[in-house]
């Protein structure tokens, strides 16, 4: 099986701008950890497709860990935008510091020592280790999860399933090439093992697979039904004054900690008017432009978005005046650049 696996990755492995293939690795390439630990944060939360960009424009701009370490956060927050989970964002830059400052640049090679650094859990860790330095580690993410559910025709459900599928995968690790072994079954989740539609002709793991042979595939992984997400609502206020928007930043800590917002009320299970006509940041005739809804991992936001020109004289008691031309760059969460592109659009309706 470990052969078979092998041979299917050195032919159709995927080609990521962080990975060094085998053939690379034979000319003398090797991989650089700092890219690696960039691309393993970012995916955390998010797919290749839409990390890669947001990976290119880091490296481009903060090309070592030292150069990241030395930016101003604003500045990595902003350019972390549309990534979401921001906690990363904040987490990235410290790790950078860290790395920087107190290690002389060189990441570790350690699960240990990798897992003291900030934002790096043990998958990211197991991850690091295997894509950067090619040493054995367990990364099991959910491709993972799904391939080895199937070829075991688990009946635990996820995400009780857990700790066998990462018994089995470590099982199953070459100890020859560890590095990718993992990077292969990470990517015959991704491109062959596919949820709804599993490609198990090109599989090479597919004489083995239970799933197949019993024809229940597309039955794995099974799932713990989840809880419908609460629902929680609040107002923000769009507030124009020259061609330009208010912008607040959020506290430190907790939820979008540190980045960018329009000013608004707390959100709570039902929008507490009372609460609006106490925050609103002066007396006038608000539009309602319409409500954004947005996902967060444990809630649904329903957040209702008020419109108001700003009266002569007035200025933001906190925060700044951003001009909508430069929304882009101002490091909007994607809830508030939501918000803040309905008040541009209906606000004067």
């Amino acid at each position: 099986m470990r052969a078979a696996l092998l041979d299917w990755y050195d032919a159709e492995g995927r080609t990521l701008p962080w990975r060094v293939r085998p053939e690379d690795r034979a000319r003398g390439v090797s991989a650089d950890p700092y890219a690696v630990w960039l691309s393993e944060i970012m995916l955390q939360q998010t797919t290749v497709p839409h990390a890669t960009p947001y990976w290119r424009a880091f490296l481009e701009r903060w090309p070592s860990v030292h150069d990241l370490a030395a930016a101003p956060r604003d500045d990595v927050l902003a350019a972390w935008a549309g990534l979401g989970y921001y906690a990363r964002a904040r987490n990235l830059h410290t790790c950078a510091q860290v790395v920087s400052i107190e290690l002389g640049g060189a990441f570790p090679d350690t699960l240990d020592e990798l897992r003291k650094l900030p934002g790096v859990g043990d998958y990211t860790a197991n991850a690091i280790r295997a894509v950067a330095f090619g040493k054995p580690a367990s990364v099991v993410d959910g491709n993972v999860e799904r391939v080895i559910s199937r070829l075991t025709a688990l009946e635990t459900p996820l995400p009780k399933a857990k700790p066998q599928i990462k018994a089995v995968a470590a099982e199953l690790a070459d100890p020859a090439r560890p590095g990718d072994y993992a990077q292969a079954l990470m990517d015959l989740g991704a491109t062959v093992c596919a949820p709804k539609s599993p490609d198990c002709a090109a599989c090479p793991w597919s004489v083995w697979c239970r799933a197949r042979a019993e024809g229940t595939q597309t039955r794995y992984p099974l799932k713990e039904k989840k809880k419908p997400k609460p629902v929680r609502c609040g107002a923000c206020f769009h507030v124009m004054k020259d061609g330009a928007l208010w912008l607040r930043r959020r506290p430190e800590t907790g939820l979008l900690g540190a980045m960018m917002e329009l000013p608004g009320t707390g959100w709570s299970e039902a929008l507490d008017l009372s609460e609006m006509d106490q925050v609103q940041p002066f007396p006038a005739e608000w539009r309602h432009a319409g409500q954004v809804r947005h996902v967060f991992t444990h809630f649904e936001l329903e957040l209702d978005v008020y419109c108001a020109e700003a009266p002569a004289g007035w200025t933001p008691p906190q925060g700044v005046m951003v001009p909508v031309r430069d929304l882009g760059k101002a490091g909007l969460p994607s809830v508030m650049m939501k918000a803040a592109k309905l008040g541009l659009e209906r606000g004067l309706i």
